[in-house]
């Protein structure tokens, strides 16, 4: 069974290649879509080339899968979605996304996470989804919220970037909870 591929209406989730490493950069060295996400803007192609080889690790692994977000439209590489921590054994994984900032407030990324949400609940049997994020990434806690996520509490130091440590909240999703209609 080769790399699960998913489609929504405007989209395209599919696997990332090498060949995504500059699009990729093109995301991750923006301050503004790296401010909530936990770790430094990257510096180069080759920080890109290394973080999408470890993707596929992960994905081997079993430990995770991250999609590419693409416009079916026009074939633009403009983000990720993924599940972060998976375990299919316990039944959970967390959640985790991004977008290029020429693509925020468009409903791109509730629908890519609408369609991975089912994707771990309905194919993959996941009983828990969980999301971490910043107190201050009020985009996101809105966009948890909208699909049922339930705010369990805050992480003290949980996230290190940019040389300190921040506090995260962290949410959960039970598939008892889940709604495939938000």
């Amino acid at each position: 069974m080769g790399f699960p591929l998913l489609e929504t209406d405007r989209l395209q989730l599919i696997q990332i290649k090498e060949e995504h490493a500059c699009p990729y950069f093109e995301i991750m060295s923006k301050d503004e879509v790296t401010k909530y996400y936990g770790m430094d803007s990257l510096q180069s192609i080759e920080d890109a080339t290394k973080i999408i080889q470890s993707m596929q690790s992960t994905y081997e692994s079993k430990r995770g899968i991250r999609w590419g977000i693409v416009l079916k439209e026009t074939g633009d590489f403009i983000g990720t979605v993924g599940l972060n921590n998976l375990s299919t054994w316990s039944k959970k994984a967390e959640i985790g996304y991004e977008l290029h900032p020429s693509h925020w407030n468009k409903g791109i990324t509730s629908e890519a996470v609408k369609k991975v949400l089912q994707y771990a609940f309905e194919d993959l049997h996941l009983f828990r989804m969980g999301a971490i994020t910043y107190p201050e990434n009020v985009s996101s806690i809105r966009l948890l919220h909208r699909f049922g996520f339930v705010q369990e509490g805050l992480l003290r130091g949980y996230l290190y970037q940019n040389n300190e440590s921040h506090d995260a909240l962290i949410f959960s999703l039970l598939r008892t909870e889940y709604n495939d209609s938000n």
